[in-house]
């Protein structure tokens, strides 16, 4: 009897060992990602090292995405096996400018302003596009100050994390951030690639190079507009070019920065049809004067000065509070990144990249 049990108990052993050994071996890149993720700032900051394929060639074979609703199907199914993820993108108003530095590197800076919502640095290695960095906004996912990916449960969400980006850079310096317009959402129907707001970040970051390569993807696509609401992005490279990218009446507007030019964005749209439609113009003309001021030259603590100039900390007309949750500015030509959370300017991470 000793002798049945003890090999009912070794097969028993055995058949776990194997069930374990398979799921490692299906799912061990996905677990490596999850491993990486750490919390970077008390603040609720996190960083996560992507090394699964995040399906966005699978995305793009199958037409895209023409919703939020139809983007998470496609991640419960591709990413997260099934587990239900929440995805929504909040009202938000944040700041972007190009500026070059003393030494002739071109820099872009970003605030993105909320109610306070934890962020996480997302790191990206594609086997078919550009590696990246790219901050995103996992309240989106589902997380809270109170209570982020900190559990090996919870990090199963942070396989979606490559969606939830808001602004980035990829290797060749080319960088992006995303604005709102409180406007009618965009959304086109012109036969082509289906992508919502972050999707279609996700594609330049993955796949643009400069500015007229991202501006060529963003007329290759149908753009469906997240959240009830609509957009416009600015794009700037590592050669110094830098365009506005705006959907006014569901036609894609480009606006080139000309030489001699500055250019920055706030939450209101600069397009003739439609100029100064939403808020944001405070900001702005801080942004502008400065920036001509210095005839577009700010050193990197220049351009984080100037992005605490225009960071918010307050209560809105509607009795809600807006703080920027991150300034970055990203060097598109060393490829670096500084980055200050939750307002404090006092403390400021540095990365270089793409070593």
């Amino acid at each position: 009897m000793n002798k049945i049990l003890k090999r009912i108990l070794i097969t028993i052993v055995v058949i776990i060992l194997i069930l374990v050994g398979g799921f490692y071996a299906m799912f061990n890149k996905e677990i490596s990602t999850m491993n990486s993720v750490k919390k970077i700032d008390d603040y609720g900051f996190y960083e996560v090292h992507i090394s699964n394929d995040y399906g966005l060639d699978g995305l793009v074979e199958q037409g895209g995405a023409e919703s939020d609703g139809a983007l998470i199907q496609y991640l419960i199914k591709t990413l997260v096996k099934g587990l239900p993820i929440e995805f929504n993108i909040p009202d938000f108003g944040c700041s972007t400018f190009q500026a070059q530095t003393p030494e002739g590197e071109w820099i872009f800076g970003r605030n993105y302003d909320l109610d306070p919502i934890p962020g996480m640095l997302v790191f990206t290695e594609p086997e078919n596009g550009y590696r990246s960095v790219s901050i995103a906004n996992i309240n989106v996912l589902g997380f809270t100050l109170e209570d982020g990916p900190d559990t090996f449960f919870d990090k199963i969400m942070t396989l979606a994390a490559p969606y939830a980006i808001m602004d980035g850079m990829n290797d060749q310096g080319l960088s992006i951030g995303v604005l709102l317009i409180k406007d009618t959402p965009t959304n086109q129907d012109n036969n082509k690639l289906d992508l919502t707001t972050t999707s279609a970040i996700r594609l330049i970051l993955d796949h643009a190079a400069n500015v007229e390569e991202a501006i060529s993807l963003f007329e290759d696509m149908d753009m469906h507009a997240s959240a009830n609401a609509s957009y416009h992005f600015q794009i700037a490279d590592a050669q110094g070019n830098s365009a506005v990218i705006e959907y006014i009446d569901n036609n894609l507007s480009v606006i080139r920065k000309n030489d001699g030019e500055v250019q920055a964005l706030t939450n209101f749209l600069i397009s003739e049809e439609k100029y100064n439609f939403g808020k944001g113009q405070d900001r702005y003309e801080i942004l502008i004067n400065t920036l001509n001021e210095n005839n577009g030259i700010l050193s990197t603590t220049d351009a984080m000065n100037l992005l605490q100039a225009v960071s918010q900390d307050k209560v809105d007309s509607d009795g809600d509070i807006i703080a920027t949750q991150w300034s970055a500015v990203y060097n598109n030509s060393k490829k670096t990144l500084d980055i200050v959370v939750g307002n404090n300017f006092d403390q400021v991470y540095s990365y270089q990249l793409f070593e």
